[in-house]
């Protein structure tokens, strides 16, 4: 696993990871820039797979982004109303479910946002540490895994729990 600052758009990998909203048709922060990089075609594909209930992913073509990037995940993360509601489960089953559906494409690297911390208010320590401890936990053929971070404060939440080793543990809220 690696942490790079900065656009998840730009980064060269086989798949990006998205942080969509039910309808799949773009929203705002790291899921409007990537509906932005990948053109109106994303938008149109992901409106055939909608719904999509929170935990869960789904894979369209990347259509105009980056000539490598091959496919979007579009995962919906949970609205953080305290901790008490299984938003803890509900994160780290978007990132399993996005990294099982990266093997089932073939891919061999993948970009990550900070899942669910943006509108939908999850506290970045919280979830770095379940981002990181789900990932090191999974079985996955993906060789090259980049958490993308948005800025200093962000790169630094993860980079504290991949330099402690944690991730043996249950990720939990």
């Amino acid at each position: 696993m690696e942490i790079v600052i900065g656009d998840i758009t730009e980064q060269r990998v086989d798949v990006i990871v998205t942080a969509a909203n039910e309808s799949l048709l773009g929203g705002g922060g790291v899921d409007g820039a990537i509906h932005r990089a990948a053109g109106p075609r994303l938008a149109q594909a992901g409106a055939a797979l909608a719904p999509l209930d929170p935990g869960l992913a789904v894979a369209t073509p990347a259509f105009d982004l980056e000539p490598q990037v091959r496919h979007v995940i579009h995962t919906v993360g949970p609205v953080w109303e305290g901790g008490d509601y299984g938003e803890a489960d509900i994160l780290a089953s978007c990132y399993r479910q996005s990294l099982a559906l990266a093997d089932e494409l073939g891919a061999t690297s993948i970009a990550f946002p900070a899942i669910a911390t943006g509108v939908y208010g999850y506290p970045a320590a919280q979830a770095a540490r379940i981002a990181v401890e789900t990932l090191r936990s999974a079985t996955t053929s993906v060789g090259r895994i980049v958490l993308v971070a948005y800025d200093e404060d962000a790169a630094g939440e993860l980079g504290e729990w991949l330099s402690t080793g944690a991730g043996n543990g249950a990720a939990e809220a």
